[in-house]
């Protein structure tokens, strides 16, 4: 797929969650131009098949994906292709947000692209790294998961922003320090550093996930707290569990309120 020269910003963003090959999908992310004209209102017409991806990796049930010892290369290569998995995942949630919700404010769209790119280029660093351990992207099998949770909520921006970002988003936010000191004690320096920049960098994207979400609360007379227990029961999304890393999730916006209610489960 060449990339769409002057097209509109959301129709861009379509084309590329539409793109198969991994490596024409980096290529219209990086074409992305988060100042080119706007059309907040536009109703966009998908294609038949959404997210655009690549024949493998496989995607099996979750109880299906194996793991082995990071001490191993071909453990790490496992742990590493299933992260990039997750980002190649975070990429397409970026850029659904993007065309499917109209009717935000010009910011919105523009906050979300800047996400779809660094969530390409957090995908682009792990998959650098896969290689060097021996592997491509698509060698192991990977779950639908978090795909499975923007089918459930493509009709509501809401439910979308409580249960993507501000949930399974907000979960690596957690995870993110056990799975650095695996790699980190296993030798893997480059990994662990790998996971320092995208630790950073998704603070910042559960951060938009926390603005929008409260905007849009406000907008239609909503308390937050009560809401996102309505939504998440509403739409089956999973509880979550501890440890929490309440220093990373204080830092993307969530207040006391909030904790609170995640400590209480």
């Amino acid at each position: 797929m060449t990339a769409p020269v002057g097209r509109e910003l959301r129709a861009h963003a379509l084309h590329a969650l539409a793109a198969k090959d991994w490596a024409a999908k980096l290529l219209a992310v990086e074409a992305l131009d988060t100042g080119a004209r706007l059309d907040t209102e536009a109703v966009l017409e998908p294609p038949a098949v959404l997210p655009g991806r690549p024949e493998r990796p496989e995607l099996v049930a979750h109880t299906k994906i194996r793991t082995r010892s990071v001490r191993t290369t071909q453990g790490r290569a496992i742990l590493i292709h299933a992260l990039a998995h997750i980002e190649f995942n975070a990429i397409n949630l970026a850029l659904d947000i993007v065309w499917r919700f109209p009717g935000m404010p010009d910011p919105f769209y523009r906050e979300w692209l800047v996400v779809a790119r660094e969530e390409a280029y957090h995908f682009d660093l792990l998959r650098q790294h896969l290689e060097s351990l021996g592997h491509a992207y698509g060698d192991f099998p990977a779950h639908p998961g978090l795909w499975n949770m923007a089918e459930k909520t493509r009709g509501d921006v809401l439910a979308r922003l409580a249960l993507v970002p501000r949930t399974l988003e907000a979960r690596g936010l957690d995870a993110s320090p056990l799975v650095r000191e695996k790699l980190a004690q296993a030798g893997d320096a480059h990994g662990a550093g790998i996971l320092d920049i995208i630790l950073r960098d998704e603070i910042g994207h559960v951060a938009v996930g926390n603005r929008w979400y409260r905007h849009v609360c406000r907008e239609r007379g909503l308390e937050p707290v009560a809401t996102y227990a309505d939504l998440q029961a509403r739409h089956e999304a999973p509880r979550l569990k501890g440890p929490f890393n309440l220093a990373a999730r204080r830092a993307a916006g969530f207040d006391e309120a909030e904790i609170e209610a995640l400590l209480a489960g």
